[in-house]
Parts: C-alpha cells; sequence; structure tokens
C-alpha cells in the first residue's frame, strides 16, 4: 500500500518579483502566477487526489484553489506548512541583505543549513517542522494519494529529508520555481521515497519566474540546479498517480 504526496510550490507573488524575503509577509499572486495557476490546474485535472492541504496564507490558498478546480475538494489549512519565519529579514530586498546580515548572508548562501536570524526560525527548525507535518499526513492518509502546496524554502527542506540526506545537504536541493511539484511515496512503515522533484515541466517557458530570478543565483548566472526533471513522456498533464 503506498501513499502518494504530491507536494506543489504556491505560484508567483509579488515577493517573487520584487525580489523581497517573502517568508510570513502575506504576499498576493501576480497575473503571471493566475497564468501558471492555470498551467497547474490542467496538470491536477486527471490526478485522483483523495485530500488536499496548504499553508493559509494568500499564495498559497490561491494555488490550492488551482489544484482543486477539478477536484472540489474541502482544503485543510495548517500553519505548519508555512514558509519559514525569516525574523528581521521579511520583507527586506534580497539585494540588501548581504550588507545588512553579511554573516547570516553567507550561511544562506553556502550553509544553509545552519541558517538562523534574529527573531525567526533556525534552518533546523523548518526541517523538523515539515519532516512531521507531512508524515503525518502521509500516516492520515494510507494508501491515498495527497496534494500539499506550501512554500519554496519549506517544501525544499522536506525534499532533503525525502531524498534520506541530513539537513547538511540542504544546499544540494535547489530552487523549485513557481508551482513546480515533487511527488514523494510512503510505504506502509512510513518510509518515504523521493520520486521527483521540482518538476515545473507544466509551465511554458515564458511563465517562469526562477528563469529570471537574481537573489537565487550566485554568479549572475541562471541558478537551475534542478536537473531532476522527468522525462518528456511523464509529469505532465494527465499524469496518473
Amino acid at each position: 500500500m503506498v501513499t502518494t504526496i504530491y507536494l506543489v510550490r504556491h505560484a508567483e507573488a509579488s515577493g517573487n518579483v520584487n525580489e523581497t524575503f517573502q517568508g510570513r509577509v502575506d504576499t498576493a499572486v501576480t497575473e503571471k502566477g493566475m497564468r501558471q495557476l492555470d498551467c497547474l490546474a490542467e496538470r491536477f485535472r486527471t490526478i485522483p487526489i483523495e485530500a488536499l492541504y496548504a499553508s493559509p496564507m494568500q499564495r498559497t490558498r490561491a494555488t490550492a484553489a488551482a489544484v482543486n478546480r477539478y477536484h472540489q475538494l474541502p482544503v485543510q489549512y495548517m500553519d505548519e506548512l508555512m514558509e519559514i519565519n525569516g525574523g528581521v529579514w521579511e520583507g527586506k530586498p534580497w539585494a540588501d541583505l548581504p550588507g545588512l546580515y553579511p554573516e547570516a548572508y553567507k550561511l544562506w548562501q553556502e550553509q544553509m543549513h545552519l541558517f538562523r536570524i534574529e527573531g525567526g526560525e533556525s534552518m533546523q527548525q523548518v526541517f523538523d517542522r515539515m519532516r512531521s507535518t507531512v508524515c503525518a499526513i502521509a500516516a492520515k492518509h494510507p494508501g491515498q494519494t495527497v496534494a500539499v502546496v506550501s512554500h519554496g524554502c519549506a517544501i525544499r527542506n522536506f525534499l532533503c529529508y525525502a531524498a534520506g540526506d541530513p539537513i547538511s545537504c540542504l544546499n544540494q536541493v535547489g530552487w523549485a520555481d513557481n508551482t513546480a511539484v515533487s511527488r514523494v511515496e510512503f510505504d506502509e512503515n512510513g518510509q518515504c521515497r523521493l520520486i521527483y522533484k521540482n518538476d515545473a515541466s507544466h509551465l511554458p517557458p515564458e511563465l517562469s519566474t526562477l528563469a529570471g530570478s537574481k537573489w537565487c543565483r550566485h554568479d549572475g548566472k541562471a541558478y537551475l540546479t534542478d536537473t531532476d526533471y522527468l522525462p518528456a513522456s511523464a509529469g505532465k498533464k494527465g499524469e496518473q498517480a
């Protein structure tokens, strides 16, 4: 008996465009994000999801609605699925962070697992929170297919765990594009296996947010580290659980 969890990052929100640290700032989905959601809804049209969970933020609520467009399930909102609490970083431009908080920013870029900031969560707290929350959701729905809508850093932490890696490998996971989908399967003993991560094959190139992002690049070039995309024949519209 396999339990399938689809983890979905929210659509493009204003903080993604303005290049600010969104964290717990409750930003709204952009016009481009709404077009991303149309693509996401079509991807999930024939995936037989049986339960749907989401962070309660505006951007995740809108994304959950798109996942749910053809299913009409009750959405269960959980604070535990929210993004990392960025404390004093919240709402600040990414371009300002290296100057304002050089030590914390260096950790974020090079040793993310050690990151912690005044007034916010440590990365270890996010890792533990996402691990316990998603595993609890899976345990509640044995043998079912469930969609979970959350945020970039939060999902990144769970994917590290699902891959069987310690949190020290977090920098190797890479960032997901907005509305990217990852799939994890749990067996009857609660052991999980990462099937694929950060797949945004439902988006045409012009709707990618990550391709134009500056803050997640180290050298001015595109920081597209996630190469674990599905082959062309899988993971697109009509995908079955």
